[in-house]
């Protein structure tokens, strides 16, 4: 396996602030009175469903649309004047050049990027390598498939090394083989020390790579942190529990709501209030209990708890 070369730099305690920022465009409110600290080094998601203002505000980070009101800094920089160059975007609307080879593109926006020739000459074939498009630096562009052009999207973001990565929906359209592949990309970039923001309505993907969550709706904040952090505002209504013996008389406990199975356990949902001891002390008196686990929420639950299940679209 290729190993990503990188440059040290000093360290700063946040890599984005985010501060009061607006924006609307005519009577709609994309943004509104959004604020958040992104800590260097660590992965956060920007989460929520399609139409949440997640695009706009990264456009806004990025200079392409300037805030109504509000501040952004970057990197330290709150002039964001020349920092940008230390910052890879890869936008939702994917956009290379579709008549160039996929070798040619990747060295051109690399080139744009600052990159010496010398440079070139070892990275762009590094990373064809690592992503699995060696055999197709020759062709164009558009002679590659969507996960393929897809790929390529996240070297040209990628390829000169920025401290920070903003990633718009950057697993649209992959296969689970190279989503592992960037996924692992992304997992080996935090760990030299770079910070990566990725957008995204699919609530599992950021489940399981985000050290911090920002959910977002309707251009506002809903809630924000680690997941632990998220959880830990919601009490659990849940339980998984592997039993023994004849179980339905739970449905009928004045605390219980709902019984559903789930492969060999039930997950049982308590009524608002209800304490999981008294469960246990229900079931311990007529069946065997072989597991009993107050169930954690999802973030895909919590985001249906906050937002409701009219406005979700998450895949």
């Amino acid at each position: 396996m290729h190993s990503i070369p990188y440059l040290i730099r000093i360290p700063i305690m946040n890599a984005l602030e985010i501060e009061n920022i607006s924006k609307s465009f005519g009577d709609v409110q994309a943004v509104d009175g959004l604020s958040v600290c992104v800590p260097a080094g660590k992965i956060y998601g920007f989460l929520g469903p399609n139409g949440a203002g997640k695009t706009t505000t990264i456009r806004m980070i990025m200079n392409i649309i300037q805030p109504d009101s509000g501040r952004i800094k970057i990197l330290g920089d709150g002039a964001n004047r020349g920092v940008l160059d230390r910052v890879g975007y890869m936008p939702e609307e994917r956009g290379l050049y579709r008549k160039m080879t996929v070798a040619k593109v990747l060295a051109y926006f690399a080139g744009i990027k600052g990159l010496a020739k010398r440079e070139l000459s070892q990275r762009v074939p590094q990373w064809l390598g690592r992503i699995g498009l060696a055999d197709w630096a020759q062709k164009k562009v558009e002679e590659l498939s969507r996960g393929m052009h897809q790929k390529l999207q996240f070297v040209v973001t990628a390829i000169n090394e920025p401290d920070l990565l903003i990633l718009d929906e950057p697993f649209s359209g992959l296969d689970p083989v190279n989503l592992d592949m960037i996924k692992s990309i992304i997992l080996e970039m935090k760990q030299q020390g770079k910070t990566i923001i990725f957008s995204t309505h699919v609530m599992h993907e950021a489940e399981q790579l985000c050290d911090y969550h920002l959910l977002i709706n309707k251009g506002k904040l809903v809630v924000d942190g680690s997941l632990d952090e998220i959880r830990s505002r919601w009490n659990s209504d849940a339980i998984l529990a592997r039993l023994q013996g004849d179980t339905s008389f739970i449905q009928t406990l004045p605390i219980v709501s709902e019984v559903k199975e789930q492969d060999r356990h039930l997950e049982i949902t308590l009524r608002e209030q209800a304490d999981p001891q008294e469960l246990l002390h229900a079931l311990v008196d007529k069946v065997r209990v072989h597991s009993f686990e107050v169930k954690q929420p999802s973030l895909h639950e919590i985001f249906v708890r906050l937002v409701g299940p009219q406005e979700e679209e998450i895949n």
